[in-house]
């Protein structure tokens, strides 16, 4: 995927780290549309990732680190953000490219 703009109010990008734990399970119940919800690390983490999580809380994985480099902070300081399902492939599919998402968020004053 093409690197995303600091500050992209809208992007397509795959989620990372499915395949630990149970994840691979959760992906499984997905289909496109399904909404997600997507955490920041709390402040104070030196790399933060934000966090992808199903309905219902179950963690899928994290976004990409140029992503969740600009995303954790606008997060953090209030920017809301959420994603939907756009692509769900099979377990033949690279882990990486497994889940896309639609990443949207509504920027505030502060970031607009």
């Amino acid at each position: 995927m093409a690197s995303i703009l600091p500050g992209t109010r809208e992007f397509e990008t795959p989620v990372y780290g499915t395949i630990f734990g149970q994840r691979t399970q959760v992906v499984h119940r997905l289909s496109p549309g399904d909404r997600l919800i997507l955490v920041p690390d709390p402040p104070g983490i030196e790399e933060p990732n934000v966090w992808v999580h199903a309905p219902g809380g179950d963690v899928i994985g994290h976004l990409a680190p140029d992503i969740n480099a600009w995303l954790a902070p606008m997060m953090l300081e209030g920017c809301r953000c959420g994603a939907v399902v756009t692509h769900v492939g099979g377990d033949d599919v690279a882990s990486y490219k497994r889940l896309i998402v639609t990443v949207r968020c509504q920027v505030g004053r502060r970031h607009a």
